[in-house]
């Protein structure tokens, strides 16, 4: 196929989504806040949602508007099929439209390959279950609309690879087992969505974030060790995955779908 005689857009124009709605899961929390600030930097109209309705209005409240967009948040449990179901549908409502959904919420469970229970691993991988259920949703929204649209699921480099025991090692408990099958199926998830999808227009794809501890959550051994494994030897700061994130949500990526990018200090080259 020959290329196209159309003038190429501007490195502007490409990385503006302005006009743009956005849906962020999980949006007060330590990465979602930062997710939510680079799509309303950028022009868009955001919707943050959290389990908490309150808290999804003030992380709306806080969000720019460069271009004079508007932010509504709403509440939204993604492990609870009739509230993910609810919660989207009043996005679409508030904002009138959904161009952009970045699936960030998580329900975390904090026990390890040695306590954690059958139904508590099980549990926790109904996470990737509202992951799917609301890509779904946001397919069968543009779908109806006629309209493109692209879905950024968030991942990790434990959906990768396997954690160093003696990072944990009696500073902390071992890096979840639950969580590391649940980010797999996250990245597998991503793939199997962007295939099936790319003929409506919808692009699928991944971030997968590598040590990113919340401040004062983690113990500061803890983090040292996180560092010493990393080749940058220091942890990411939420504002790197910005960049990331711009990429897939806007028309830069408009050839991207089905991709994992991972941002992780190099960790996973190892």
């Amino acid at each position: 196929m020959a290329p196209s005689q159309e003038a190429a857009p501007t490195i502007h124009h490409l990385f503006d989504l302005s006009g743009k709605s956005a849906l962020v899961t999980g949006a007060s929390g330590w990465l979602g806040s930062s997710f939510a600030q680079a799509r309303a930097g950028a022009g868009a109209s955001v919707v943050p949602s959290s389990r908490d309705l309150k808290r999804a209005q003030d992380a709306a409240t806080v969000l720019p508007s460069p271009k004079g967009a508007t932010h509504h948040g709403v509440q939204l449990d993604h492990m609870e099929v009739k509230s993910l179901t609810n919660g989207f549908e009043e996005a679409v409502a508030v904002a009138d439209k959904l161009d952009i959904l970045v699936i960030n919420g998580l329900e975390l469970s904090g026990k390890d390959l040695t306590n954690i229970s059958f139904e508590e691993f099980a549990r926790h991988q109904v996470n990737n279950a509202g992951y799917f259920e609301l890509a779904r949703l946001g397919r069968d929204h543009a779908v109806d609309r006629g309209a493109p649209a692209t879905i950024i699921v968030i991942g990790s480099m434990y959906g990768m690879v396997g954690s160093y025991p003696d990072a944990y090692e009696g500073v902390f408990n071992a890096s979840p087992v639950a969580y590391h099958a649940l980010k797999g199926g996250t990245i597998h998830l991503t793939r199997h969505l962007a295939v099936y999808w790319a003929e409506d227009n919808v692009r699928v794809n991944c971030i997968s974030p590598g040590p990113f501890p919340i401040d004062g959550m983690v113990p500061e051994e803890m983090v040292n060790r996180l560092s010493n494994k990393s080749p940058m030897k220091r942890i990411g700061r939420p504002h790197e995955l910005k960049g990331a994130l711009m990429l897939l949500a806007s028309d830069a990526g408009s050839y991207i779908t089905g991709q994992n990018i991972v941002v992780d200090g190099g960790w996973t080259a190892w």
